[in-house]
Formats: C-alpha cells, sequence, structure tokens
C-alpha cells in the first residue's frame, strides 16, 4: 500500500519520509529501551522500511529499458547486499564493544546520513504518468490482487525466503546454542550478501536471455539443497579438518549452506523484480513493486513461527533444560561429552526447511505448466482461422 504513497506523493518526498521515520524509529529503540515505546518504534521502522524498496525498485523500473532492465536490477541488488554485508560487519564489533544498545543508535546515524544523501543529491526524473487520486491508488490495488498470475508467483516465491529467513529466525540461535556463546552468527549471516554483491551481475548477464520465470526456476531448484547443506554436520561428527585447520562441522556446513542462499539468490532477486515490473502500467511502478516484497512478509510470517516450534522441539534454549544437562552442554562444547539427548536431532530443522523449499519448486513446476497452457489456448483464439 505504501508503494502506491509512493507513486502518489512521488519518489523523492517518500524517501524523505522513509529515512526520517527509520532515523526516529531506531532512535527511539536506543534510547528509550522500554516496552511499549519500542513496540511504537517497531512500527515506525516497519513503516519507514516500507517504503524504501517500492521506490528505489520504481526508480530502476523507470529509468530502464527492456533491453537493459534485468541488468539494472541485478545492479539494484548488488548495492542492497554492499549495505546489507557492511552492516552486518560493523554491528558485530559494535555489538561486542560498546553493548547491544548501541546497535540501534548505529542504525539511526546510517539512516539519517541515507536521509542526507536523498535531500542533496536524489533528482528522480518525473513520473510521465500524471499522479493518481486515493481512489485510482485503490482501484490499482485491486488490479494487483486481480492479478491472479502475479499473486500466485508472489506465493510460491515465499517458499525461497522462508529458507533464508532463517539467517535471522533458526540460525543464530542454532549456532549459539551447538557450537557455544562465542560462535559470530553474525559472521556466517554475511556470507550471504558477500556471495550476492560477486555474483548478482555476471549471473543476471549469464541469464539475460532466459525468461525471467526460467531464473526464478532455477533458484528455486536450488535453495531446498542449502537447508540440507546446513543439516548435514550431523554426518560429520563434531569437529572437521580443513585447510589444516580444525573447525567445528556445524561452521563448515553453515558456511557451505549459506553461500548456495546466495548463489540461488543471485537467480530469483533481479529476474522476480524485473517481472514484477513489466506487470506494472506506467505510473503504478511503486505500488507493484511493493506488493511485489509480499513474498518476504508471507514467508517470515510462516518461517519465523514455524522456527520457533522447531527450535523448541529440537534446539531448545539451554536455560530450559536441566541442572544435569546444562552441564553435560557446557562439557559437549568443551569437547569432553556428549551434547544432551535434547540436541540429538537439532538437524532436523534443516530438513523441514528443505521440505519448503522443494515443495515452492514443485508449485512453480505446476505454475508454469498452468500458465503456458493458458497462454497457448489465449495465441489459439487470437489467431484468426485460414480465409478469415
Amino acid at each position: 500500500m505504501l508503494g502506491a504513497v509512493a507513486d502518489r506523493i512521488g519518489f523523492r518526498p517518500a524517501l524523505i519520509l522513509s529515512f526520517t521515520l527509520l532515523t526516529i524509529g531506531y532512535t527511539m529503540i536506543g534510547l528509550f529501551p522500554t516496552k511499549g515505546l519500542v513496540l511504537v518504534a517497531l512500527a515506525v521502522i516497519a513503516t519507514g522500511g516500507a517504503f524504501v524498496k517500492p521506490i528505489i525498485g520504481g526508480t530502476v523500473s523507470r529509468y530502464s529499458d527492456e533491453k537493459n532492465r534485468a541488468r539494472a536490477f541485478s545492479l539494484f541488488y548488488m548495492v542492497v547486499n554492499i549495505g546489507s554485508f557492511s552492516g552486518k560487519s560493523i554491528a558485530a564489533p559494535v555489538r561486542k564493544a560498546l553493548g547491544i544498545g548501541t546497535v540501534p543508535l548505529y542504525s539511526a546515524g546510517a539512516a539519517f546520513i541515507a536521509l542526507l544523501i536523498v535531500v542533496l543529491l536524489y533528482r528522480p526524473k518525473p513520473s510521465d504518468a500524471a499522479p493518481r487520486s486515493v481512489k485510482e491508488s485503490l482501484h490499482g490495488l485491486a488490479t494487483v490482487f486481480r492479478n491472479l498470475r502475479f499473486l500466485s508467483l508472489v506465493l510460491i516465491t515465499a517458499g525461497f525466503w522462508a529458507i533464508q529467513g532463517q539467517l535471522y529466525a533458526s540460525m543464530p540461535k542454532y549456532v549459539l546454542r551447538m557450537v557455544g556463546e562465542g560462535a559470530s552468527p553474525e559472521w556466517y549471516a554475511n556470507i550471504n550478501p558477500l556471495v550476492v554483491v560477486l555474483l548478482v551481475v555476471p549471473i543476471t548477464q549469464l541469464v539475460r536471455k532466459l525468461r525471467p520465470i526460467t531464473s526464478i526456476g532455477i533458484a528455486l531448484a536450488l535453495i531446498p539443497f542449502s537447508a540440507l547443506l546446513m543439516s548435514f554436520s550431523s554426518l560429520l561428527g563434531r569437529e572437521v579438518t580443513l585447510l589444516g585447520s580444525t573447525l567445528p562441522s556445524i561452521t563448515v556446513t553453515m558456511v557451505l549452506g549459506i553461500a548456495l542462499q546466495g548463489l540461488s539468490e543471485c537467480f530469483l532477486s533481479p529476474r522476480y523484480l524485473e517481472y514484477a515490473s513489466k506487470q506494472a502500467p506506467a505510473g503504478q511502478e511503486g505500488l507493484y513493486l511493493g506488493y511485489a516484497h509480499l513474498n518476504t512478509f508471507f514467508a517470515w510470517l510462516f518461517g519465523f513461527i514455524l522456527s520457533g516450534f522447531l527450535l523448541e522441539a529440537y534446539c531448545p534454549d539451554p536455560k530450559v533444560l536441566s541442572a544435569a544437562e546444562q552441564a553435560q552442554r557446557l562439557a559437549a562444547l568443551a569437547g569432553n561429552a556428549e551434547m544432551p539427548a535434547a540436541y540429538a536431532h537439532a538437524h532436523y530443522i534443516w530438513y523441514a526447511f528443505a521440505g519448503v523449499g522443494f515443495a515452492g519448486f514443485l508449485a512453480l513446476l505446476v505454475f508454469q505448466l498452468v500458465t503456458r497452457a493458458i497462454d497457448k489456448r489465449a495465441s489459439a483464439e487470437a489467431t484468426p482461422a485460414p480465409g478469415v
């Protein structure tokens, strides 16, 4: 919905509003970390953040043509992941050196710098389409929801993001509980944006002649195997020797799985955004590209809830264990015992998300069969009979 607001008020004012809200929200969390105010601040942050991707994506769509649109979206996605990589890289030492309470203030500072850049440098080209009224924007919203092909792909690709979202839901707790509190899940997660930054442009160039749906299919075929790779530590024992160094097997399998996630993301995101932009009538780029990101909403809503149940069942918080089990876990982390039985099947978490990924890929195959049949029928009906 905020994509429609951005179309109405203009991309520059909307982006100024976005970074203003992000600055205020993160500052509130940093300075007033009470439960009530944090909830208000999170709502402010969510509202501000909801403007950013549709605005920038809409700008990319508006300034690119059919020939270079895929490459333009790959450059946009590369820059997004440069921010993700640098943000995580800075947040980890800030948290360890100054305490977790300073991280929101660091985020507020970054948002304020972005606000200054927008005010001083961002001058988007006005859209050729006339500004839309609220009624027209709501009509556009209804048009988006009537586009069943577009909505189906939103829901199918949610399976991909349900797995990718575990970088923030399951992975940190899994690593801290299975490797120890001295582990740094921020660095594990940073593998994903690093791979995307390095590979998204060349991969998009490689698949530029493929239909967007084909590139999306490659991503959905790869993503379940990233979850399976994360589960393989159960087959390797507690430690492995790699290039002369002894590492926790979970570290190795996590890095490999997260790297495969980043690789699959290179096939998905630019072409998916390109697909969404092609669905948008002139002047509704922000609206369509805003609703294109509903896949992450559905994915994280489902994925985070499922993560909670899976962690509780297979990789519980050590605080809920008995004193004897807690002592056994600490001994296991030191290499002097086996992990308690409560953690014997912790890798089942990744089996569950691999299943989600395979279901998404199968759903895409059905989607392609159905849409090809519909397109073939429509083409046959539009072709005049001989002699007509």
